[in-house]
């Protein structure tokens, strides 16, 4: 099957487009460097594949490595039919550079280049002249106007390309290592760049008006006094709207699971087979399900930071707070999605220019309070912190408490960082540095329908994911809890004997045997703990209590000295097998992820015991 490449900027529209032809619906953000690896699907018989966003055939970040090194290979492949470069109209001059380029080996192998022209819409909006036409002439390759976001322009660029004759063999009976050096001498970047600027001006569009808009906003939310401001409320509002907006939905899913629990039950005259519909599946797998409205909305407003275009503003905020701890602008990116995943978060690192600067932020990205975290806070703050308001009502008290979680994670990594950064800086000296660049995107309009279908494909896929993990989590503890004496001898059973062997690990924290138990399964996957529970306290009960977990952690005398404890715990520690795998792969070391793992879980067993004495003083 053959192949239809698709290269260009970052932030230029390209995977979108790569969404577009292929029906898929990757991730795709209004910052440079969400594409980390290169992506792959059929359509119309033909194999497409969307490459990270470069600025040039010299790699200056990993995944523009990615980029050209894929690149090369593809090229003098007989089966690469033609290759789409990717142009922002809004930023013509900059896409050009490559394409240039790309000219130039396309020409060398024999492969037919296609120039898309994205964004092409906000240039019709406002009523500026380009001269498609002029600039294919001039350039000798077909230059089409698209917007891949209003689809416009596909239709006709999907016939182009399927139109070409494949190749032949003559044509790509080349070397496999294509020499891209030349791009790189003083000379030709000067005379590329010239060239850039000069088809611009001819033939693409007025920037100054384009940026106009631009530079006003850039005024209010890059200023020294509004910019810290803004920041800080839309980090609030993010904390505030997980728990705020949820609450409704979690509500809804907890009805329907109790009633469909104890309906189930009863069609089933077995009482083992009875007891494990009830208390493993619905109270086990079940506890987890009911927070999965608050790693929804968590998806969606990371999605709607993306999308605006204000995430790189954000950078550019935070560059010089966070340089004080060794790391850099690019890292907030990789550290704000740590909140949704820190596995791709880890991966979008390789935006990050600095070997030094992209170590330290992957090793702090796991300090972040990942959507697996999420069901473990909701039960705690939700049972143990008042449903009050403070502030004239602005701010909730939950609400306020899931920040102060999230804020305690950011900032023991922050503290690591610094730590590593002057303890390691001889080591790290010779990762060399870089310095910070990032490019400011338009401002946009947020596309809700986008946001939401991958906000609802995140969120399915997490539990989908998840969901096999917890199940055979739970069956196991079931089975264990459940034997020898039968449900209502969760004390007696095999569990409970192993539990109270393991209880003086855990008593510094507050905890009981059911909670050490919960929290050892969760080191598989944190999202794990609240199902084991759940089970825990299903079987427990022979009365069929169906009152919420909180309800039940509290009636077994949980403190909320304790609770809070048990939070924190789960703030700082590591508990994600496949975030180790990720770390192991994108350091190229092993002893990086062992560092991490006894670290973490050491500093929030510490941390977790300080709190629970400190509380426990303070409330007695």
């Amino acid at each position: 099957m053959e192949n239809v490449l698709i290269l260009g900027n970052p932030n230029s529209g390209k995977t979108l487009l790569f969404n577009r032809l292929t029906g898929l619906k990757q991730k795709v953000a209004n910052f440079p460097g969400v594409t980390v690896e290169i992506l792959s699907a059929e359509a119309d018989g033909l194999i497409v594949k969307d490459f990270p966003g470069t600025y040039s055939l010299k790699a200056l970040t990993i995944d523009e490595k990615v980029a050209i090194d894929g690149f090369k290979e593809a090229i003098v492949d007989p089966k690469t039919r033609a290759i789409i470069c990717v142009l922002d109209a809004t930023r013509l001059e900059r896409s050009l550079y490559l394409l240039l380029q790309l000219i130039e080996v396309s020409q060398r192998c024999h492969c037919p280049l296609i120039a898309a022209v994205n964004v092409i819409d906000e240039i019709i909006t406002k009523e500026i002249k380009m001269d498609l036409e002029g600039l294919s002439k001039e350039i000798g390759c077909p230059v089409l106007g698209i917007s891949a976001k209003k689809r416009k322009g596909l239709k006709e660029l999907k016939n182009l390309y399927l139109s070409l004759p494949k190749r032949k063999q003559s044509q790509t009976n080349l070397s496999n290592d294509i020499e891209l050096s030349t791009f790189n001498t003083k000379e030709e970047i000067i005379k590329l760049k010239s060239s850039a600027h000069e088809l611009s001006k001819k033939f693409g569009p007025q920037n100054d008006i384009l940026l106009k808009s631009q530079h006003r906003l850039d005024d209010f939310f890059l200023s020294s006094w509004a910019g810290p401001l803004v920041f800080a409320a839309l980090m609030l509002f993010l904390f505030q709207s997980i728990f705020t907006w949820a609450s409704p939905l979690m509500e809804g899913i907890k009805g329907f699971l109790d009633i469909s629990g104890q309906w189930a039950a009863t069609q089933v005259s077995h009482e083992i087979l009875s007891d494990f519909i009830k208390d493993a599946l619905f109270a086990g797998l079940g506890s987890f399900l009911v927070f999965a409205p608050q790693i929804f909305i968590l998806f969606i407003v990371i999605g709607l930071l993306e999308d605006s275009g204000y995430l790189a503003r954000a950078a550019v905020i935070l560059h010089k707070p966070l340089s004080l701890f060794g790391l850099s602008g690019r890292s907030f990116v990789t550290m704000l999605s740590g909140h949704a995943c820190a596995i791709p978060a880890i991966m979008s690192a390789r935006t990050i220019e600095s070997p030094r600067k992209r170590l330290l932020t992957i090793i702090a990205t796991p300090f972040m309070s990942c959507s697996a975290r999420l069901p473990v806070y909701a039960m705690l703050v939700g049972g143990f912190v008042p449903a009050t308001s403070i502030l004239g009502g602005i701010v909730g008290l939950q609400g306020l408490a899931f920040f102060m979680l999230f804020a305690i994670g950011i900032t023991m990594g922050l503290i690591v960082s610094a730590l590593l950064d002057k303890t390691l800086s001889k080591k790290t000296a010779q990762l060399g540095d870089a310095p910070f660049v990032i490019e400011l995107p338009p401002y946009r309009m947020p596309n809700w329908r986008p946001i939401v279908m991958h906000a609802l494909n995140r969120s399915f896929g997490f539990i989908k994911n998840a969901g096999f993990m917890i199940f055979s989590v739970t069956v196991v503890v079931w089975f264990l809890g459940y034997f020898p004496d039968h449900a209502g001898h969760l004390d007696t059973s095999w569990l409970g004997m192993l539990g109270k062997w393991i209880e003086p690990i855990f008593r510094p924290m507050g905890m009981d045997w059911k909670i050490g138990v919960a929290v050892l399964t969760s080191f598989l996957a944190r999202e794990v703990f609240v199902g084991t529970l759940g089970t825990l306290y299903g079987i427990e009960s022979v009365k069929g209590d169906t009152s919420s977990l909180a309800n039940r952690l509290q009636s077994s005398g949980v403190t909320l000295a304790s609770a809070l404890a048990l939070a924190v715990f789960y703030s700082l520690a590591m508990q994600c097998v496949s975030t180790l795998a990720v770390m192991k792969k994108e350091t190229g070391s092993s002893r990086i992820p062992v560092f991490v793992f006894i670290g973490m879980t050491v500093v929030a067993y510490a941390a977790a015991a300080f709190v629970f004495i400190l509380v426990k003083s303070l409330t007695q």
